[in-house]
């Protein structure tokens, strides 16, 4: 088989734009086999690129040469055609390729490079085996999901850019080379050849830097930021990831919001997806209470206290410790179960238990005791409450859940512990778990979870208020919940609780969470030197140590610092959902595996004894 040049061939149209419209028009179409036919005299090539898929159809008799070069062409080789476009025939148009009511006759064939057989087809909808696609990324990348994810990956990054910079906001990059700083996960460190023994961290956040960047007086910053973060691996978390990181000069945190759900509605509108902002709030303390975990997903009904309806009668009777919550929530439409099934889900949850002390009332047996039907009632009017509440409908006093919705309700055995590892919440957030691993294992029957192409999708809320320090129980002290340079509330700092009630103290801090997905935090920096410090030393640092830690900052800190704060959203977290896709690796272009590995270009990968000579660095071997 002999190739050919391209030579001076221009192409007129992308593969995918070729419409009735263009019926007898003379186009050049350029791209990869994606599927070949051969029913002898007539042969079809449909030619894909990352627009989409035109049928070719070589006629022996129209041009024998083309057609030859066709009887050679195989999938994935790189053609060029030369023809006319001609509306196909009455009833073999394919409805489900947007060029599907035309063809192009081929009156010249191009083969410009042939392929091997590859491990699999670009063609196919879905690839089994992960690990074979991310050796071979550059053919899964052809594919049409993964090229429709990409081409949304930059709409949605392009429409939050304009967006931002409509808005005022100047475009900065920070380093990618700079001195390690405590962001809550290990760093990636960049050994120097020109200092021996020293290291650059490659970085975690802009978070200083972009600090710095309001003492500088830019007012507005963003940027579309690399980042780096040596941790253990999951679906939705990455080593290298990129955030939309910002930061302005004298907000409110309703600035910051604002900021956000324009550039997030912009970025929605770039999908098709039309948002209504503004977006529901709650505080940390009311996510816990009420959905358990501090990223609710609100596309099912939030758990309703059920405290009030046990008396200590009934909490005795029902040997239910008496002073601890009792707490309900609903999946809707799963269907009644049978009694069989229904006792197996509460030997599931009971074993899932564990000995924390939790039990699960079995409320369908309540109804059959005349002692408990007016429990059994209030029970089900609460919940009923909450359905009604969720479908937006007004919940009147005497709501009632529906016989398919799955009712569960949690309760304390008699000595259940007031507080696990020092956690005051425990209960609401095992019980939120549940929640969460039931709407999982029947998410085919109520169907929440499935992408209908509307608003109604997206389920956004915005968490604030959160604890400004959180309670290492291994070590016995305070941590920051966030990075240090996190701003308490000013009524907490003035009433003396980051020294007499650390528990207590709350941070203007906030996160954006969508389905149940934090796609964001940020908050209110400290400002003022003098609250830096007082912060630094209830954190249990010397003055010493910080300035050992922050010193360049600290120094900045000096110098006529404003107000200032910010928030970073992760990007690809946004198009995952946007894209419904199950893993960050459908929407990073060369992801790392679970194991931090690239399979294409095999990395890492050992240094040579030269380099690591330049870089002053010897490998040895752990005992």
């Amino acid at each position: 088989m002999t190739l050919d040049f391209l030579g001076t061939l221009q192409r007129t149209h992308m593969c995918g734009d070729l419409r009735a419209s263009h019926a007898h028009q003379h186009v050049v179409l350029m791209g990869w086999v994606n599927r070949r036919r051969d029913h002898g005299n007539l042969i079809f090539l449909d030619v894909r690129d990352r627009t989409g898929i035109t049928q070719v159809v070589l006629d022996k008799e129209h041009s024998g040469n083309a057609h030859a070069k066709a009887e050679a062409a195989r999938p994935e080789f790189v053609v060029a055609v030369q023809g006319k476009v001609r509306r196909r025939a009455a009833g073999l148009e394919n409805p489900n390729m947007p060029t599907g009511e035309i063809e192009v006759l081929a009156e010249e064939l191009l083969l410009l490079n042939e392929s091997k057989t590859p491990p699999f087809s670009p063609a196919e909808d879905a690839i089994a085996n992960e690990e074979v696609r991310l050796k071979y990324r550059y053919l899964d990348l052809r594919r049409t999901e993964m090229q429709h994810h990409f081409a949304l990956r930059s709409r949605v990054a392009m429409a939050i850019r304009n967006y931002l910079v409509g808005a005022g906001f100047l475009e900065i990059e920070t380093p990618f080379m700079t001195r390690s700083t405590p962001e809550g996960a290990r760093d990636y460190l960049v050994p120097s050849r020109v200092h021996a023994g020293s290291f650059y961290a490659l970085p975690q956040s802009p978070q200083i830097f972009k600090q710095i960047l309001m003492i500088s007086g830019f007012d507005r910053y963003f940027q579309i930021a690399r980042c780096f973060r040596d941790e253990d691996l999951r679906a939705d978390r990455q080593p290298e990831f990129t955030q939309v990181d910002l930061e302005m000069s004298f907000p409110q945190q309703d600035t910051v919001f604002a900021v956000v759900e324009g550039f997030l509605t912009a970025a929605f509108a770039a999908a098709g997806i039309a948002l209504t902002p503004p977006f529901p709030r709650m505080t940390y303390d009311e996510a816990i209470r009420n959905y358990g975990i501090d990223k609710p997903d609100m596309r099912l009904p939030a758990m309703v206290s059920l405290t009030g309806a046990l008396t200590p009668e009934l909490r005795t009777a029902l040997k239910i410790e008496q002073e601890l919550p009792v707490l309900g929530f609903t999946i809707p439409a799963v269907g009644i179960l049978s009694g069989t099934a229904r006792k197996a889900l509460l030997s599931e949850i009971r074993s899932g238990f564990g000995d924390c002390g939790l039990d699960i009332l079995d409320v369908s047996r309540l109804g059959s005791n005349p002692s408990f039907v007016p429990l059994s009632n209030s029970i089900d009017n609460k919940l009923g409450q909450e359905i009604r509440r969720f479908h937006g409908y007004n919940p009147g006093p005497d709501s009632r859940t529906e016989d398919s919705d799955l009712v569960v309700v949690v309760t304390p055995k008699l000595g259940t512990p007031a507080r696990w590892n020092h956690d005051p919440l425990w209960i609401y957030k095992r019980v939120g778990a549940l929640r969460l691993q039931l709407a999982q294992k029947f998410a085919d029957k109520h169907g929440r979870f499935t992408q209908t192409g509307t608003a109604a999708d997206y389920k956004f809320t915005w968490v604030t208020d959160f604890p400004m320090y959180e309670w290492d129980e291994e070590a016995k002290v305070w941590n920051a919940a966030h990075h240090p340079f996190t701003s308490p509330h000013e009524e907490d700092i003035k009433a003396g609780r980051l020294t007499s009630d650390k528990g207590a103290v709350r941070a203007l801090a906030y996160d954006i969470v969508l389905n149940g997905t934090e796609l964001g935090s940020g908050s209110i920096r400290i400002h003022r030197q003098d609250v830096q410090a007082e912060i630094f030393r209830s954190l249990g640092m010397s003055d010493a140590e910080a300035k050992q830690r922050f010193g360049f900052f600290l120094d900045a800190l000096e110098y006529g610092t404003p107000p200032h704060g910010g928030i970073a959203l992760g990007l690809d977290r946004i198009i995952m959902i946007l894209a419904g896709a199950a893993s960050l690796r459908e929407v990073i272009a060369f992801p790392k595996t679970a194991k931090a590995i690239d399979l294409m270009v095999d990395a890492p990968s050992p240094a040579t004894d030269p380099q690591l000579r330049e870089l002053h660095l010897r490998i040895t071997t752990r005992s």
